[in-house]
């Protein structure tokens, strides 16, 4: 791991680390592109005005790095399905308003549909068991963050037999998509700002590939300001002295070998297949399914749903900003049809979308 010393370390203040940036790019001697992959920093960078600060010859794209923002329209319609079965369906509340190609989970609970929102994944068991006639669904969502949630949800619910319990599980990983933007030719990213919050549970070494392999610069990064921009100066020193090495600037320890009992819980319940990808297509490994024992739980197949599959374009340009080939403005529906009051699309829905952040902070 980088020593923070060779940078100037977050406490140096913003101004120090502008400097150090801005000589880190001219040694480069080129226009450099990082990009960030956490939904969470891209509200941080905006709010903190950090890009107003930068220097000429960087760019910061935003990339996959919302829950909310990836999860495709045919999987939005697979909960829909559900909901309309007058199953219980529970989600947590920012997949509310995601559109799917019929309305949103939203539409259905103002028509009468048994759509509830939960603060936890352990809740929904709790309205397993108070609702014993009835089919309860759990919609699990996100990244290595809330998977192992949902993965200790399922270990109770199989030691209880939860009969009427069940989960649409379109839980997704973080670094086989970023694999995935490394082969797309036309997106040429120099480096990676890394999710602090993703790493504390898989560890830094699920990321080595992209110093060791694909020689792309690669730091993780609290959401402070000064982690953030502290992570950026490294990504620049990286690429100014050819000199790729994983570095941390979350200022609170990521172990090396991530949350052992976080990693322990995700291996035991789940194991890696094809995920569907807003806009990205369909990644090979990046998608979490059922191991064995649990498949019994798996809503999919307990309700014989169809497999989400890729379909029509509606104008929506969330799949181009969430890979960084475009940003929000360049998509011809931004602040004009699609709107936070009448989102399209889900980069626009989110509290850490892409295209929200743009609209509140730009």
């Amino acid at each position: 791991m980088t020593e923070m010393s060779v940078c100037a370390s977050p406490s140096a203040g913003i101004d120090a680390l502008c400097r150090r940036l801005a000589e880190f790019l001219r040694r480069a001697g080129r226009p450099v592109a990082f990009m960030e992959v956490c939904g969470t920093h891209t509200v941080a960078i905006f709010r903190s005005g950090l890009r107003s600060q930068l220097p000429e010859g960087l760019r910061i794209l935003s990339g996959p790095g919302c829950p909310v923002c990836v999860t495709d329209p045919s999987e939005i319609d697979m909960a829909l399905s559900l909901a309309k079965r007058d199953c219980i369906l529970l989600t947590y509340g920012d997949m509310l308003r995601v559109p799917g190609s019929s309305g949103s989970l939203l539409d259905l609970k103002g028509g009468g549909a048994r759509v509830r929102t939960v603060t936890s994944a352990l809740q929904s068991l709790e309205v397993a068991r108070n609702n014993p006639t009835s089919e309860v669904v759990f919609l699990g969502v996100g990244f290595e963050t809330t998977a192992p949630a949902t993965a200790i949800t399922l270990r109770q619910a199989l030691r209880h037999g939860l009969a009427n319990f069940s989960v649409l599980c379109l839980h997704k990983t973080v670094p086989p998509v970023m694999r995935a933007l490394c082969s797309n030719p036309a997106l040429k990213i120099d480096g990676f700002i890394l999710p602090g919050n993703v790493t504390v549970i898989t560890g830094l070494g699920d990321y080595a590939f992209l110093t060791d392999e694909l020689h792309r610069a690669a730091a993780v990064a609290g959401f402070e300001p000064e982690e953030i921009l502290a992570s950026i100066v490294d990504l620049a020193r990286q690429v100014a002295e050819n000199d790729f090495r994983l570095s941390s600037w979350r200022l609170r320890d990521v172990p090396e070998g991530g949350n052992p009992t976080a990693r322990r819980v995700l291996s035991e319940v789940f194991q890696p297949c094809d995920a569907l990808w807003r806009g990205l297509g369909l990644i090979a490994d990046s998608g979490c399914r059922m191991a064995t024992p649990y498949e019994r739980f798996d809503a999919a197949k307990k309700f014989g749903l169809d497999p989400p599959t890729a379909g029509p374009d509606n104008g929506c340009r969330c799949g181009e900003v969430l890979s960084g080939l475009k940003t929000p403005p360049e998509c011809e529906l931004y602040g004009t049809a699609c709107t936070p009051v009448t989102p399209i699309g889900p980069c626009m829905v989110s509290g850490e979308g892409t295209c929200g952040a743009w609209y509140r902070y730009r």
